[in-house]
């Protein structure tokens, strides 16, 4: 597989996205890993006197099929040369989640992406115990990243093995809202991929600063005080069937030079 893409297209939910990175200057709000990674894709490229262009379909709220069925069509479209896919964390949260049929989902998706040509960067799932509401979900999240890895190796697919990622049990990784990364987390998560991919660590995506890190909500106030303003707008959004995402168009939805963004 080439290491010289000059189009790179992120899929996936509110991490592709990059939320809680924020972004330092104008323009849409977030950050992100797959915005991180393609500064470093963008660095290489100069290094080869090569031009290089970023898309970024990732919206919050998204499942496996959205990705399947409407970003992995347009990053085809836009004649990607790699593509990234990091789904199903939404998907598994729900109680009556089939592992094994999502990744056959997924999988459709992959094997769209290889016949258009496109190398794909496959993420697995993060491990869920970092946080104890996530916990119960471990099972089923184990048995979709072991389809995963069956599909990368299917497919020939680059994989970035988020749930061997041991520094992401940190509290200092995730935000406030302990489902989403924290600046340090989207970091570590660009320059893992970054070495999946067998590309050098020159990372030219602005730096921003680290949140602060929130208590861990172990103490009643902590643990209430979380539940008022996460866990219960989440839980009334499920039973509601909507999503934050509802209606948002993709992050970047064209192919654009990176360097202009910084």
């Amino acid at each position: 597989m080439a290491l010289h893409w000059t189009r790179f297209v992120a899929l996936g939910d509110s991490i592709t996205e990059g939320f809680c990175d924020p972004i330092v200057g104008s323009g849409e709000p977030w950050l992100g890993w797959a915005d991180r990674l393609a500064g470093i894709l963008d660095g290489n490229a100069k290094l080869r006197g090569a031009p290089f262009a970023f898309a970024n379909l990732g919206v919050r709220g998204r499942r496996v099929r959205h990705v399947v069925d409407d970003q992995v069509p347009a990053a085809i479209g836009l004649g990607a040369d790699l593509v990234s896919i990091l789904i199903g964390g939404n998907d598994l949260m729900t109680p009556k989640a089939d592992p094994d049929s999502l990744a056959a989902e997924v999988e459709s998706g992959v094997a769209a992406l290889r016949r258009s040509g496109a190398d794909v960067l496959l993420a697995t799932c993060f491990d869920p115990r970092f946080a104890f509401f996530l916990k119960p979900l471990r099972g089923r999240a184990a048995v979709y990243n072991a389809n995963l890895w069956s599909i990368a190796r299917t497919h020939g697919t680059f994989t970035l093995d988020l749930w061997g990622v041991r520094e992401l049990q940190a509290r200092s990784m995730w935000a406030e809202d302990r489902v989403h990364l924290a600046p340090a987390g989207h970091r570590l998560l660009a320059l893992r991929a970054a070495h999946s991919l067998g590309v050098p660590y020159f990372e030219l995506a602005p730096r921003t600063p680290d949140a602060p890190t929130a208590p861990t909500p172990s103490t009643p106030s902590t643990l209430l005080s979380w539940t008022q303003h996460y866990a219960l707008p989440w839980i009334g959004r499920r039973l509601r069937g909507v999503s934050t995402g509802d209606g948002m168009p993709p992050k970047l939805p064209h192919l654009i030079p990176v360097s202009p963004r910084r």
